[in-house]
């Protein structure tokens, strides 16, 4: 098994849990957002869930001398925020907040076909390219 494959086999995974959890569905996040009215959680147990397997399982990997499917870890070194991760944040959350999709919930629910959700996972591709060409052009 290649790594190629072993990413969509996780992806696939991920988009069936987001399914299960009825997470594909923006007014899930929407309840979530509204503290004031009817405020539904289940996004945070959702979310919390997520946390709680990635912890155990990242504990568990980095036991290994190396990964199923590269020649070596490939973990983040950096630890401080500066401007570039606030603002790359702050923009996730401001598009997750008016759209209600988050990109891996918008692609498990491109097979319902939904008109907004064909434009958020087109708009998301246009900002990664549009990213990829700012970064080679600053290079």
């Amino acid at each position: 098994m290649n790594s190629s494959l072993a990413a969509f086999g996780a992806g696939v995974s991920v988009a069936i849990g987001l399914a299960l959890g009825g997470m594909t569905k923006p007014a899930k996040v929407a309840g979530f957002l509204d503290f004031t009215g009817n405020w539904d959680p289940s996004l945070m147990f959702v979310m919390g869930g997520a946390v709680i397997t990635h912890a155990i399982l990242y504990r568990l990997i980095r036991k290994r001398p190396t990964p199923l499917f590269a020649a070596a870890f490939s973990i983040p070194t950096r630890t401080d925020i500066d401007a570039r991760l606030l603002g790359g944040a702050a923009l996730f959350g401001i598009g997750w907040g008016l759209s209600g999709f988050c990109p891996a919930r918008a692609i498990s629910a491109l097979g319902s076909g939904q008109r907004r959700v064909l434009i958020f996972v087109a708009a998301v591709i246009g900002g990664m390219y549009l990213y990829t060409v700012s970064v080679k052009r600053n290079a």
